[in-house]
């Protein structure tokens, strides 16, 4: 069986400092992705896509950790979940989150085919069929060069942190560029708000 290390490989983007801002350049990976829009406080179109993107990507773990849709078998985590965030008029971003639009992801291991998604994806449907299920789709996202930091506390206290990426983009002579990225690397159903650990992104040209 084939041991992928995704976490300890890929350290550097997903466990930087909560000190100083990091400067990256994010290769293209693969995700599972879904998009949405709305409050994700209160939309049901949310928390409908994270349980497809879960149970998509649990399934697709064991079963090529068991021989179930490869013949050669991988072993690997399920990385956090993802998202980018963005509204069509970002001058209202902060002013209302329904108006807030959204791709939902998790990183998924170069050797993940859509075949394999194909797969898995029968076999969710056939046990609890998600409602977002369809619409998930496997796709390789190119960041590029960004800025992040771990950001520790409330969500709703992010406000801060995010301007500061934006000055340290200003201030190195950049410009903002793309959408928003969150990293979350805590269960809020089962860590405290004040202790919740995001890895916030930016990325700059």
């Amino acid at each position: 069986m084939a041991k992928i290390d995704l976490r300890n490989q890929l350290k550097h983007l997903y466990n930087p400092s909560k000190k100083e801002v990091s400067v990256v350049d994010v290769p293209a990976m693969n995700f599972l992705m879904i998009d949405g829009e709305g409050d994700p406080n209160t939309s049901q179109a949310f928390r409908d896509a994270m349980e497809a993107l879960y149970a998509l990507s649990y399934t697709l773990k064991f079963g090529l950790k068991f021989g179930k849709f490869s013949k050669k078998t991988y072993d690997y985590p399920v990385m956090p979940s993802e998202g980018l965030w963005w509204a069509d008029d970002m001058s209202r971003f902060l002013d209302s989150k329904d108006l807030w639009k959204w791709t939902l992801m998790i990183m998924q291991p170069e050797f993940i085919t859509p075949a394999l998604v194909e797969a898995a994806r029968q076999e969710v449907a056939a046990k609890k069929n998600p409602a977002a299920l369809p619409k998930v789709r496997l796709e390789s996202y190119h960041e590029g060069l960004s800025v992040q930091i771990m950001y520790i506390g409330r969500f709703a206290d992010e406000g801060p942190t995010i301007q500061r990426l934006h000055q340290f983009i200003t201030d190195s002579g950049h410009q903002l560029r793309g959408k928003h990225h969150e990293i979350y690397l805590s269960d809020p159903r089962r860590t405290a708000p004040e202790k919740l650990k995001t890895v916030i992104r930016q990325p700059m040209q």
